[in-house]
Protein backbone atom coordinates (compact mmCIF):
# COMPACT_ATOMS: atom_id res chain seq x y z
CA UNK A 1 0.00 0.00 0.00
CA UNK A 2 1.72 3.42 -1.09
CA UNK A 3 2.19 5.92 1.85
CA UNK A 4 -0.52 9.03 2.32
CA UNK A 5 0.91 11.85 0.82
CA UNK A 6 0.01 15.24 3.28
CA UNK A 7 0.97 19.08 2.76
CA UNK A 8 1.94 20.87 5.97
CA UNK A 9 0.72 24.51 6.15
CA UNK A 10 2.19 26.28 8.94
CA UNK A 11 4.17 29.02 8.92
CA UNK A 12 5.53 28.55 12.15
CA UNK A 13 8.53 26.42 10.82
CA UNK A 14 9.48 24.74 14.46
CA UNK A 15 6.34 23.67 14.46
CA UNK A 16 6.05 22.53 11.29
CA UNK A 17 8.70 20.34 11.54
CA UNK A 18 7.78 18.92 14.90
CA UNK A 19 4.04 17.95 12.68
CA UNK A 20 6.61 16.47 9.86
CA UNK A 21 8.30 14.46 12.19
CA UNK A 22 5.32 13.29 13.85
CA UNK A 23 3.52 12.40 10.46
CA UNK A 24 6.98 10.80 9.01
CA UNK A 25 6.87 8.25 12.40
CA UNK A 26 3.15 7.74 11.75
CA UNK A 27 4.57 6.35 8.46
CA UNK A 28 3.34 9.17 6.28
CA UNK A 29 4.74 11.17 3.41
CA UNK A 30 5.36 14.88 3.90
CA UNK A 31 5.12 16.37 -0.06
CA UNK A 32 6.33 20.08 1.48
CA UNK A 33 5.84 22.64 4.02
CA UNK A 34 3.85 26.17 2.91
CA UNK A 35 4.05 29.27 5.24
CA UNK A 36 1.11 31.15 3.56
CA UNK A 37 -2.28 30.33 2.29
CA UNK A 38 -0.99 31.42 -1.52
CA UNK A 39 1.99 29.02 -1.06
CA UNK A 40 -0.59 26.00 -0.32
CA UNK A 41 -2.89 26.38 -2.78
CA UNK A 42 0.19 26.81 -5.60
CA UNK A 43 1.47 23.68 -3.98
CA UNK A 44 -1.69 22.06 -3.42
CA UNK A 45 -1.91 22.38 -7.23
CA UNK A 46 1.34 21.24 -8.34
CA UNK A 47 2.23 18.08 -5.92
CA UNK A 48 -1.65 17.06 -5.57
CA UNK A 49 -1.68 15.85 -2.05
CA UNK A 50 -3.78 13.02 -0.62
CA UNK A 51 -4.21 15.55 2.52
CA UNK A 52 -3.92 18.99 3.50
CA UNK A 53 -2.81 19.88 7.25
CA UNK A 54 -4.06 23.55 7.63
CA UNK A 55 -3.15 25.87 10.59
CA UNK A 56 -6.38 28.50 10.40
CA UNK A 57 -3.95 31.22 11.51
CA UNK A 58 -1.45 31.81 8.98
CA UNK A 59 0.72 35.39 8.46
CA UNK A 60 -0.05 37.43 5.32
CA UNK A 61 -3.37 38.49 3.03
CA UNK A 62 -4.70 35.32 2.98
CA UNK A 63 -6.18 33.27 6.41
CA UNK A 64 -5.88 29.37 6.46
CA UNK A 65 -9.74 29.10 5.59
CA UNK A 66 -9.39 31.21 2.94
CA UNK A 67 -7.11 29.03 1.86
CA UNK A 68 -9.08 25.73 2.62
CA UNK A 69 -12.24 26.97 1.01
CA UNK A 70 -10.47 27.90 -2.44
CA UNK A 71 -8.49 24.02 -2.07
CA UNK A 72 -11.48 22.32 -1.41
CA UNK A 73 -13.81 23.63 -4.25
CA UNK A 74 -10.80 23.59 -6.95
CA UNK A 75 -9.30 20.39 -6.06
CA UNK A 76 -11.72 18.22 -4.05
CA UNK A 77 -8.86 17.34 -1.35
CA UNK A 78 -9.88 17.04 2.27
CA UNK A 79 -8.11 19.31 4.79
CA UNK A 80 -7.91 18.96 8.35
CA UNK A 81 -7.46 22.28 9.86
CA UNK A 82 -4.71 21.90 12.77
CA UNK A 83 -4.54 24.55 15.25
CA UNK A 84 -4.71 26.03 18.52
CA UNK A 85 -7.95 27.94 18.44
CA UNK A 86 -10.78 26.87 19.00
CA UNK A 87 -12.75 29.41 20.24
CA UNK A 88 -16.93 29.63 18.34
CA UNK A 89 -16.54 32.39 16.11
CA UNK A 90 -13.25 30.28 14.68
CA UNK A 91 -14.54 26.92 14.56
CA UNK A 92 -18.16 28.87 12.35
CA UNK A 93 -16.20 29.85 10.01
CA UNK A 94 -14.47 27.20 9.45
CA UNK A 95 -17.11 24.78 9.10
CA UNK A 96 -17.87 26.85 5.92
CA UNK A 97 -14.71 25.77 4.31
CA UNK A 98 -16.19 21.83 5.08
CA UNK A 99 -13.16 20.64 6.42
CA UNK A 100 -12.63 16.92 7.05
CA UNK A 101 -11.23 17.55 10.82
CA UNK A 102 -10.15 20.09 13.30
CA UNK A 103 -7.36 19.03 15.44
CA UNK A 104 -6.68 21.01 18.14
CA UNK A 105 -2.85 22.01 19.25
CA UNK A 106 -0.74 20.31 21.04
CA UNK A 107 -2.46 17.09 19.85
CA UNK A 108 -1.08 13.46 20.26
CA UNK A 109 0.31 11.42 17.76
CA UNK A 110 -3.07 8.88 18.03
CA UNK A 111 -5.36 11.77 17.52
CA UNK A 112 -3.43 12.98 13.98
CA UNK A 113 -3.31 9.62 12.94
CA UNK A 114 -7.26 8.62 13.78
CA UNK A 115 -8.05 12.32 11.84
CA UNK A 116 -5.92 11.30 9.31
CA UNK A 117 -7.22 8.03 8.25
CA UNK A 118 -10.93 8.84 8.87
CA UNK A 119 -10.55 11.85 6.85
CA UNK A 120 -8.85 9.61 3.12
CA UNK A 121 -11.73 6.96 4.05
CA UNK A 122 -14.29 9.80 3.83
CA UNK A 123 -13.02 11.22 1.31
CA UNK A 124 -12.76 8.01 -0.78
CA UNK A 125 -15.81 6.81 -0.21
CA UNK A 126 -17.54 10.58 -1.16
CA UNK A 127 -15.57 10.39 -4.37
CA UNK A 128 -16.65 6.80 -5.46
CA UNK A 129 -20.33 8.04 -4.63
CA UNK A 130 -19.84 10.83 -6.84
CA UNK A 131 -18.47 8.72 -9.49
CA UNK A 132 -21.01 6.55 -9.09
CA UNK A 133 -23.92 9.10 -9.61
CA UNK A 134 -22.58 11.03 -12.70
CA UNK A 135 -22.63 7.48 -14.06
CA UNK A 136 -25.89 6.66 -13.05
CA UNK A 137 -27.42 9.86 -13.94
CA UNK A 138 -26.24 9.57 -17.52
CA UNK A 139 -28.33 6.61 -17.51
CA UNK A 140 -31.30 8.31 -16.22
CA UNK A 141 -31.36 10.80 -18.90
CA UNK A 142 -31.43 8.29 -21.72
CA UNK A 143 -34.52 7.74 -23.03
CA UNK A 144 -34.68 4.04 -22.48
CA UNK A 145 -34.48 4.25 -18.79
CA UNK A 146 -36.84 7.53 -17.92
CA UNK A 147 -39.17 5.13 -16.33
CA UNK A 148 -36.28 4.16 -13.43
CA UNK A 149 -35.16 5.94 -10.67
CA UNK A 150 -32.01 5.54 -8.57
CA UNK A 151 -32.34 6.13 -4.69
CA UNK A 152 -29.85 6.03 -2.01
CA UNK A 153 -30.52 3.09 0.78
CA UNK A 154 -27.60 2.40 3.21
CA UNK A 155 -24.69 4.09 1.50
CA UNK A 156 -26.05 2.17 -1.91
CA UNK A 157 -27.76 3.31 -5.27
CA UNK A 158 -30.33 1.08 -5.67
CA UNK A 159 -32.75 1.01 -9.09
CA UNK A 160 -36.38 1.43 -8.49
CA UNK A 161 -38.41 1.15 -11.72
CA UNK A 162 -41.32 4.10 -11.59
CA UNK A 163 -43.83 1.21 -11.93
CA UNK A 164 -43.21 -0.58 -8.92
CA UNK A 165 -43.78 2.97 -6.71
CA UNK A 166 -47.09 2.68 -4.89
CA UNK A 167 -46.95 6.09 -3.25
CA UNK A 168 -44.37 9.32 -2.15
CA UNK A 169 -44.83 10.83 1.38
CA UNK A 170 -43.25 13.91 2.81
CA UNK A 171 -42.01 13.56 6.57
CA UNK A 172 -40.51 17.21 6.92
CA UNK A 173 -37.12 17.32 5.36
CA UNK A 174 -37.22 13.97 3.72
CA UNK A 175 -39.51 11.62 1.47
CA UNK A 176 -40.31 8.33 1.57
CA UNK A 177 -40.56 6.35 -1.58
CA UNK A 178 -42.74 3.53 -0.77
CA UNK A 179 -42.78 0.10 -3.39
CA UNK A 180 -45.08 -3.26 -1.91
CA UNK A 181 -41.50 -4.16 -0.56
CA UNK A 182 -40.01 -1.58 0.14
CA UNK A 183 -39.53 1.91 1.83
CA UNK A 184 -36.48 4.13 0.61
CA UNK A 185 -36.10 7.16 2.76
CA UNK A 186 -34.39 9.79 1.10
CA UNK A 187 -32.95 13.99 1.86
CA UNK A 188 -35.37 15.36 -1.04
CA UNK A 189 -38.34 17.58 -1.36
CA UNK A 190 -41.96 16.34 -2.97
CA UNK A 191 -41.02 19.07 -5.50
CA UNK A 192 -38.09 17.63 -6.63
CA UNK A 193 -39.19 14.66 -6.71
CA UNK A 194 -42.48 15.17 -8.53
CA UNK A 195 -40.08 16.41 -11.14
CA UNK A 196 -38.41 13.09 -11.36
CA UNK A 197 -41.56 11.08 -11.44
CA UNK A 198 -43.60 10.78 -14.90
CA UNK A 199 -46.45 13.39 -15.57
CA UNK A 200 -48.89 10.76 -16.87
CA UNK A 201 -48.06 7.72 -14.44
CA UNK A 202 -48.06 10.25 -11.30
CA UNK A 203 -50.41 12.85 -9.41
CA UNK A 204 -49.84 14.43 -6.04
CA UNK A 205 -53.30 14.31 -4.34
CA UNK A 206 -51.70 16.02 -1.22
CA UNK A 207 -49.48 18.20 0.02
CA UNK A 208 -47.16 15.23 1.66
CA UNK A 209 -48.29 12.22 -0.63
CA UNK A 210 -47.98 11.41 -4.99
CA UNK A 211 -49.62 8.24 -5.96
CA UNK A 212 -49.23 6.23 -8.84
CA UNK A 213 -52.41 6.61 -10.93
CA UNK A 214 -52.73 2.64 -11.69
CA UNK A 215 -52.86 1.95 -8.25
CA UNK A 216 -55.59 3.73 -6.90
CA UNK A 217 -58.64 1.19 -6.89
CA UNK A 218 -61.05 3.34 -5.05
CA UNK A 219 -61.98 6.84 -3.85
CA UNK A 220 -63.75 6.70 -0.62
CA UNK A 221 -63.89 10.88 0.26
CA UNK A 222 -61.78 12.21 1.96
CA UNK A 223 -59.38 9.38 0.62
CA UNK A 224 -58.71 7.37 -1.72
CA UNK A 225 -57.45 3.76 -1.59
CA UNK A 226 -54.61 1.27 -3.00
CA UNK A 227 -53.98 -1.87 -4.11
CA UNK A 228 -52.37 -4.80 -2.26
CA UNK A 229 -52.14 -3.21 1.29
CA UNK A 230 -55.03 -1.28 1.19
CA UNK A 231 -53.15 2.03 1.85
CA UNK A 232 -55.74 5.09 2.52
CA UNK A 233 -54.59 8.18 0.94
CA UNK A 234 -55.68 12.07 2.06
CA UNK A 235 -56.83 13.86 -0.78
CA UNK A 236 -56.25 17.49 -0.29
CA UNK A 237 -59.06 19.76 -0.92
CA UNK A 238 -56.76 21.86 -3.65
CA UNK A 239 -55.67 18.42 -5.45
CA UNK A 240 -59.28 16.92 -5.99
CA UNK A 241 -60.30 18.91 -8.96
CA UNK A 242 -57.18 17.85 -10.84
CA UNK A 243 -57.49 13.95 -9.57
CA UNK A 244 -61.00 13.45 -10.71
CA UNK A 245 -59.33 14.97 -14.36
CA UNK A 246 -56.58 12.36 -14.12
CA UNK A 247 -58.93 9.22 -12.93
CA UNK A 248 -61.09 9.80 -16.43
CA UNK A 249 -64.60 9.53 -14.28
CA UNK A 250 -67.74 8.85 -15.84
Amino acid sequence: MSKTNILIVEDESIIAKDIQQSLKKLGYSVMGICSTGEEAIRSTEELQPDLVLMDIMLKGDMSGIEAATQIHDKFNIPVIYLTAYADESTLSKAKLSEPYGYIIKPFKEIDLRTSIEMSIYKHEKETDVKKELDSLYSIVENKESKDILFVKSNSRLVKVKSSDIYYVEALKDYVVINTAGARYTIHSTMKDIEKKLSQTDFVRVHRSFIVRIDKIIAIEQPNLILEEDKKLIPIGGSYKDDLAKRLNIV
